[in-house]
């Protein structure tokens, strides 16, 4: 199976979450329909049938990236953040 990239997962998952608040707050034929094409896109990206199994999916493809991605920003360290507190 080819492994969808991170930042496309993001993304969707964005693009997903956008069209679920949407569709909750004005509740359209052309919202509904969003949510839908989203939710699809979501399902054949990942290789899954139900929008559940795929939100699953990306998390766990996602929090795989993690490490990967905290390598090349310099070993993964959190740098200290100074205080604004006053």
């Amino acid at each position: 199976m080819v492994v969808p990239r991170p930042q496309i997962l993001r993304v969707l998952l964005s693009r997903y979450a956008e069209a679920r608040i949407r569709a909750h707050e004005d509740d359209t034929a052309a919202g509904r329909r969003a949510l839908d094409d989203v939710a699809y896109t979501l399902c054949v990206i990942t290789g899954t049938r139900s929008v559940e199994d795929a939100l699953a999916r990306a998390d766990r493809l996602l929090a795989v990236d993690q490490p990967d991605r905290a390598q090349r920003r310099g070993g993964g360290h959190c740098e200290a953040v100074p205080s604004l507190a006053v």
